[in-house]
């Protein structure tokens, strides 16, 4: 039996491993020379960077996949859990650190903005209710059979129906819980996990600061790629075999079943067919065939991204591995990304810092940053003409906050733009997580995780059930194999 799967990105190397576990010959077919769609690593000037996603949150999805092989994960991959998740900057002067240990975070937030102890401790209580009622039933299990309703997951989600956020916004319950006005946009940053508007987004997406503050943040041994290279490997180990520079032309269905995919004018013959590429241009340019899902495919994209790779000179102390510098007005910010498609004058700015932990990925006395913004995925805008606005800008923030220049400190830079993600990834309009979560039935509109149309057709990735980001990439390849038969 025969799985071909379109896309090596981190839910397309998950899905063939677990498919190998399952006894099917893997092939893994992926247009660019190297592996791992967003989750890379490059280097310039002596500093390494990873390219993509820099947050490593429920470590054991990943530890899974080597305790399903029957491998011992530490044999291939280790990590570490971070002290502290986040350090976070306000214009007025005000910083918290967000620390891994909640007592610890609720005594930080008590000694600099005032609010109780309590407050925190019973907020984040309640995002772990969230988490453990609805995981089951929203992120660990396909969303569009009949047959997952009526389970005692969701039985037990339903006793609870009044606690989950259900009729208001993120900010909603941000506002009536916390209050504080640091403390409501310190937890409203939290729906750019999923590329949302946490004034529009549902309540219930509260559950992500427990994955965060709770659970816990950690970094991998040589950093974010890590993950990719490591799972690779194990698929390696299985017998998955890779085919780097093969980008596939369509998928080839015939009398509604998925017979395989075409590369280089050529048919492969499959059993069953994985596409790891955004939903959109799979049905756009690999299933021209096909009806296509009009509505899932027009649904509002995610947010973008715009990130500077800096070598920077000197050390701050000031900074954390995750760092975050918030705009004075957080509401006209999200209404210029996802109503009139423009940058702010004032973005909240995201830096991490891999060579806090990892000192190799810098040369002595530097660091190496990642700077990155929130922006439209939007093909209309002009990035020749915004990245220098935005660079500016960008600059000007850093150095107010930390009350030091950096420009003149920049070593060495590189660009990642939305046209440039859209480019490399498939991601369509360079939306990072896929469609947003801008509606409280933004879950239910995904696309599954497989067709309902072509028998043999699986779907995995950020732009499926249940969502962008590794985590949910993960349980998206684990969705997906759970749904395929054994081979007999």
């Amino acid at each position: 039996m025969i799985a071909r799967i379109v896309g090596s990105g981190i839910a397309g190397i998950a899905s063939s491993i677990r498919l190998a576990v399952k006894g099917y010959q893997v092939h893994v077919h992926e247009a660019n020379n190297y592996l791992g769609g967003k989750l890379t690593a490059f280097e310039q000037g002596g500093y390494r960077f990873d390219a993509g996603p820099s947050l490593f949150t429920m470590p054991f999805l990943v530890d899974e996949l080597f305790t399903l092989a029957g491998k011992n994960p530490t044999d291939y991959f280790q990590y570490k859990r971070l002290d502290k998740t986040c350090h976070y900057f306000w214009e007025d002067g005000t910083v918290i650190h967000g620390y891994a240990n909640p007592t610890e975070f609720a005594t930080e937030v008590e000694s600099k903005v005032g609010v109780e102890r309590n407050v925190i401790l019973d907020f984040l209580e309640h995002s772990a209710l969230l988490y453990n009622k609805t995981a089951p039933v929203f992120l660990e299990q396909s969303l569009h059979q009949w047959k997952n309703y009526f389970t005692a997951d969701v039985w037990k989600a339903l006793k609870h129906v009044h606690q989950l956020n259900l009729t208001s916004t993120m900010d909603g319950v941000h506002q009536s819980k916390l209050k504080e006005k640091h403390l409501v946009q310190l937890f409203n940053r939290f729906a750019t996990y999923n590329g949302s508007n946490p004034y529009k987004a549902p309540g219930v997406l509260s559950i992500i600061p427990h994955l965060e503050h709770n659970q816990g943040a950690y970094f991998p041994h040589g950093g974010m790629h890590a993950i990719t290279q490591s799972l690779v490997q194990l698929a390696k180990d299985l017998g998955v075999t890779f085919h780097t520079n093969q980008r596939v032309q369509s998928i080839e269905v015939e009398n509604g079943v998925a017979k395989g995919v075409i590369v280089n004018d050529r048919l492969m013959l499959a059993d069953i067919v994985f596409s790891n590429m955004d939903v959109v241009p799979t049905y756009r340019r690999l299933l021209t065939n096909e009806p296509a899902p009009e509505k899932t495919l027009k649904q509002e994209r995610s947010s973008s991204a715009l990130i500077f790779y800096w070598g920077m000179k000197g050390i701050y102390p000031e900074l954390d591995v995750h760092n975050i510098l918030f705009s004075d007005n957080y509401q006209g910010e999200f209404k210029a990304l996802f109503d009139d498609f423009k940058l702010v004058e004032d973005p909240t700015v995201y830096i991490h810092v891999s060579s806090k932990v990892a000192k190799e990925d810098a040369p002595a006395d530097c660091e190496n940053w990642f700077v990155m913004i929130n922006v439209p995925g939007r093909d209309t805008m002009n990035w020749d003409e915004l990245i220098p606005v935005a660079r500016e800008r960008i600059i000007a923030k850093i150095e107010r906050i930390l009350q030091q220049k950096i420009g003149e400190r920049i070593q060495n830079e590189s660009v990642l733009h939305p046209g440039l993600i859209e480019q490399r990834t498939s991601s369509y309009q360079g939306a990072l997580y896929g469609s947003s979560s801008n509606n409280a039935f933004s879950a239910f509109w995904r696309h599954p995780n497989f067709s309902q149309r072509i028998k043999g057709l699986y779907f995995c990735g950020g732009s499926v059930h249940p969502g962008g980001g590794i985590p949910l990439c993960l349980l998206s390849a684990k969705i997906a194999t759970e749904l395929v038969r054994v081979p007999a």
